[in-house]
């Protein structure tokens, strides 16, 4: 059996951080804390410096300015091997001549452990992902999520109090990705070790982590729990960046009790202030589809807007009805039940909760 308490995950914390690459600044000056044996991903479109900052992490990439901390030291004049870290790559990059624990124990013959301790470390680490047996096996001959769960193994049997994961799901398979997002988080509960895990995939950062944090252009725009990143988002561009927002423009008509008031083309809307707006203002007002609904059973103090159905798709569970109102685009989903489409042609009236949505100024969002 592996000893699982000799893994323990420590912090790491970027101090003033940034990167530069000649005049382009990569990733501006960061301050941010990964608690200990969190499950952390940092999220955001390519290139918006997120792999920078993982390899700021690793010591493969030395930052221009700031420190990185992990468990309290400074690490930042150290190389890659000298921290207690390890970096499982979007390729994977297994050996395809070597057995599958071989490759699990390779870092541990580059530290000189003796073949029949390396073999017992590497069989105890498959069992951790659920790969009994298949030790003597070529990586060829496992499929794509076994091959995921080998370099996750061989990443852990150096024993690092961090673990970094730059998009290491990118190349599987839609059913396969949901079911290594399972998988990659009950082997970071077992072990405890820090996860800090790369992704532009909305659906991973929000199913894995314990807390993400939503980077764009270099800098990071909102760092919280999954929940909190979704339902109360800071920016615009987090607001549309995870998820999907209808979007309606207008000018601030007043502001009480931390709403705004906004008056659009398509109506008054109420929401939630998130930008401290004033009175004729520019904003947007955001609310998620799953918060907009046919009107009949809305409450009375709702946003109510009237739209023409252009078309209606089916994803599975749910039903979304594409909109047309005036000139905005919009969307609500409905459950897929018997008849659920009945009421959705020609002209409807849509609503959404004061409290479902959010107003901020306009511009910022994410490029759609």
């Amino acid at each position: 059996m592996l000893d699982q308490a000799r893994m323990q995950g420590r912090e790491v914390a970027l101090d003033g951080l940034s990167m530069r690459f000649g005049d382009f600044t990569a990733v501006h000056p960061t301050d941010l804390t990964i608690r200990a044996g969190e499950f952390f991903s940092i999220l955001g479109p390519s290139g918006c410096g997120k792999t920078t900052v993982l390899r700021a992490i690793s010591g493969f990439a030395a930052p221009s300015a700031g420190r990185v901390l992990i468990g309290g030291d400074d690490v930042t004049a150290l190389g890659p091997n000298r921290r207690p870290t390890a970096l499982i790559f979007q390729s994977l990059a297994l050996f395809p001549l070597m057995t599958v624990w071989e490759n699990v124990a390779f870092g541990l013959e580059a530290r000189g452990m003796a073949r029949a301790e390396r073999r017992r470390r590497a069989d105890a680490l498959l069992e951790l992902v659920a790969l009994e047996g298949q030790g003597d096996k070529r990586p060829a001959q496992l499929s794509g999520g076994q091959r995921q769960r080998v370099a996750v193994a061989r990443a852990l049997a150096v024993e690092p109090a961090v673990l970094l994961l730059d998009e290491p799901l990118s190349a599987l398979d839609l059913k396969l990705r949901q079911h290594m997002r399972a998988e990659l988080k009950a082997i970071q509960r077992r072990t405890g070790v820090t996860f800090v895990y790369i992704t532009h995939d909305q659906g991973e950062a929000l199913t894995m982590s314990d807390r993400i944090a939503v980077m764009n252009a270099g800098r990071i725009e909102q760092v919280d729990a999954a929940n909190v990143i979704y339902d109360r988002p800071e920016t615009p561009f987090v607001a549309t960046f995870v998820g999907e927002q209808n979007v309606f423009e207008g000018r601030v008509e007043s502001v009480a009790e931390g709403f705004a008031a906004v008056a659009t083309p398509q109506g008054r809307f109420r929401a939630i202030d998130r930008a401290g707006l004033a009175p004729g203002e520019a904003a947007a007002v955001m609310v998620r589809p799953e918060r907009t609904a046919p009107a009949a059973n809305a409450p009375s103090d709702a946003n109510r807007f009237t739209a023409r159905v252009e078309r209606i798709d089916m994803e599975g569970p749910y039903l979304i009805a594409h909109l047309r109102a005036g000139d905005a685009a919009a969307a609500l989903h409905v459950p897929n039940l018997a008849g659920a489409a009945a009421g959705l042609t020609g002209a409807v009236e849509a609503a959404f909760r004061p409290e479902d949505a959010a107003a901020f100024r306009p511009g910022g969002r994410a490029r759609g």
